[in-house]
C-alpha cells in the first residue's frame, strides 16, 4: 500500500487503525533519504486529531507510537501543524502505563523545562485533568513532574506541584519525595530539605525512616547534630521509627566534632528506641574516641564488641595503639598489642608502625628494635619512615654508633631507600660528639 492511501485513510478511516498504523510504522522505519516531494506532501494532510488517535489506541503498541511521536518532532516542517501540549501528555500517559519512565521524564522535561517548548505548571496541570482520566496514570505523572523538576533544580516549582496534588487528593509517592530530599541535601538546601519534611508529614502522607535519614544526614553534615536529634525525637512521637542507619549518622557527626555532650544523649535516644549498636557505631565510636585522647574508653569498646561477639578488625586496634602511643603510654600500647594475640586478632604493617613510633618517642629504641625485626621476619615492608624514626630515636639518646650499625643494617634490608638524609644525620653527630673519631667511620657511613 503507497504512502498516499495510507494518509488519506487518516480521515476516512476506512482501514482498520492497527493496518494503519502499521503501515506508518513501517515507513517511519524506513523513510527516504531525502525525502521526497511526494512523502513530504502526503505527510502535510496529517492533522491533530488524526495524531492522538494513533497515539491513544491501546491497539498500537507503545515503543511504536514513541517512535512514530519522535519522527514527527524531528520533522514537524512536514507537518501541517505544531504538535501541542495533548499530544505530549496522550503519549506521556502512554509511556507512564508501560513503565518507561525515563521516557516519559525525558518527554516532561521537554515541556516543562527546555526552554524553547516550556509550559507553565498550571496549563499542564489544566490539559491533564482533560487527557489523563485514570487516576493511577495521573499520580505517576505529577510524581514523574516533581521529580523532573527536582532534578532540574527547580525548587518553587516542586512545591508547586506538591500543593496541587495534595489539594486535589492525588496521591503522593513517598519515594519521589525522598529523592527530592536527596536532591536538596546533595545541593546544600538543608533548611530546605527540612521544611520539605514538614510539609510532607502535614501531607497526611507517611514519612519513611529513609526520608527521615535523610534530613538527618544534612544536618549533621551542616553542624546542625543537636537538631537533628530533636527532628528524630520529633518524629518517634508521630510514628517514624529511626534505625540503625540513622542513629550511626548522628554518632558519626559527634564522634568526629568531639561533641561527647550530645552523643550521650545520642545513644541514650538509641537505647530507649531499642535500637542496639552495631559494628559500625563501634568503628564511629572508637575512632572519636582516640583521636580525642579518650584511649581507655575506646579500648573498652574494644572489649565490649569481643564479649558481644562483634567482630573486632585490625584498624580498631591500630586506633588504640597509636593513641597510646601520642599519650606516650607505651605499656598500654604494647598489652593492647599482646591482646590482639590473645583475641586472634593480626597485626598488619600498620600496628607495627603504630607501636614502633610510640616506642621511638618514648626512647625506647631497644624495644622498637625488637618490633622492627619481627615485623620484618612477618613478611612485612619496612619504610623510610619506620627507619627515620628509629634513626631519630638513637639520635637522641646520643647512641650514634648504634644508628650507624642500624643504617648499615637497614641499607642491606631496605635495597631502594634513600639514605642520604641519614648518612648526614650519623655524620653530623659523629663530628659534634666525638671529633677524634670522626672519620674512623666514614668509610662505613659512605659505603
Amino acid at each position: 500500500m503507497s504512502l498516499q492511501n495510507v494518509l488519506r485513510t487518516l480521515k476516512t478511516v476506512k482501514r482498520t487503525p492497527a493496518r494503519l498504523y502499521q503501515e506508518f510504522t513501517e515507513l517511519i522505519s524506513t523513510p527516504p533519504k531525502p525525502l521526497d516531494a511526494t512523502t513530504i506532501t502526503l505527510l502535510s494532510n496529517l492533522n491533530p486529531n488524526s495524531l492522538r488517535f494513533i497515539l491513544s489506541d491501546p491497539k498500537f503498541r507503545t515503543s511504536k507510537c514513541l517512535l512514530f511521536f519522535n519522527f514527527l518532532l524531528k520533522n514537524q516542517s512536514l507537518i501541517s501543524f505544531k504538535i501541542d501540549l495533548h499530544a505530549h501528555l496522550t503519549i506521556l500517559c502512554r509511556l507512564l502505563q508501560t513503565r518507561k519512565f525515563d521516557d516519559a521524564e525525558e518527554i516532561l522535561r521537554y515541556v516543562s523545562v527546555d526552554e524553547n517548548n516550556r509550559y507553565p505548571f498550571h496549563v499542564i496541570a489544566s490539559a491533564v485533568e482533560i487527557c489523563c482520566l485514570e487516576p493511577r496514570v495521573r499520580a505517576k505523572l505529577f510524581n514523574s513532574m516533581l521529580k523532573v523538576y527536582s532534578d532540574c533544580e527547580n525548587w518553587d516549582r516542586v512545591l508547586e506541584t506538591f500543593d496541587h496534588m495534595r489539594s486535589n487528593g492525588i496521591r503522593i509517592d513517598e519515594r519521589t519525595c525522598t529523592v527530592h530530599l536527596v536532591t536538596l541535601i546533595r545541593c546544600d538546601e538543608v533548611q530546605k530539605g527540612l521544611g520539605f519534611l514538614y510539609r510532607l508529614r502535614e501531607s497526611g502522607t507517611e514519612v519513611s525512616v529513609y526520608s527521615l535519614t535523610v534530613v538527618v544526614d544534612g544536618l549533621c553534615r551542616s553542624g546542625e547534630i543537636r537538631r537533628s536529634r530533636e527532628l528524630v525525637e520529633e518524629m518517634v512521637r508521630r510514628g517514624t521509627k529511626p534505625n540503625i542507619i540513622t542513629f550511626n549518622t548522628m554518632v558519626d557527626a559527634c564522634a568526629k566534632r568531639w561533641n561527647f555532650v550530645e552523643l550521650d544523649r545520642v545513644l541514650l535516644l538509641m537505647e530507649k528506641e531499642g535500637v542496639a549498636l552495631d559494628i559500625k557505631t563501634y568503628q564511629f565510636l572508637i575512632d572519636g574516641f582516640t583521636s580525642a585522647g579518650k584511649v581507655e574508653e575506646a579500648e573498652r569498646l574494644v572489649g565490649e564488641m569481643h564479649d558481644k561477639g562483634l567482630k573486632v578488625n585490625t584498624h580498631l586496634y591500630n586506633l588504640i595503639i597509636s593513641g597510646y602511643s601520642r599519650l606516650g603510654s607505651v605499656d598500654s600500647a604494647i598489652s593492647s598489642f599482646c591482646t590482639m594475640d590473645e583475641r586472634s586478632v593480626v597485626p598488619n604493617a600498620d600496628t607495627y608502625w603504630a607501636l614502633i613510633r610510640g616506642l621511638c618517642r618514648a626512647g625506647e629504641t631497644g624495644l622498637a628494635m625488637k618490633y622492627v625485626l619481627e615485623m620484618q621476619s612477618k613478611g612485612f615492608e619496612l619504610d623510610s619512615v619506620i627507619l627515620n624514626s628509629l634513626i631519630d630515636g638513637l639520635h637522641n639518646k646520643e647512641m650514634i654508633y648504634e644508628a650507624l650499625e642500624l643504617q648499615l643494617l637497614m641499607e642491606q634490608i631496605v635495597l631502594n631507600a634513600d639514605s642520604s638524609a641519614w648518612k648526614k644525620k650519623v655524620n653530623g653527630s659523629l663530628k659534634s660528639n666525638q671529633p677524634d673519631q670522626a672519620e674512623e667511620p666514614k668509610e662505613a657511613v659512605e659505603k
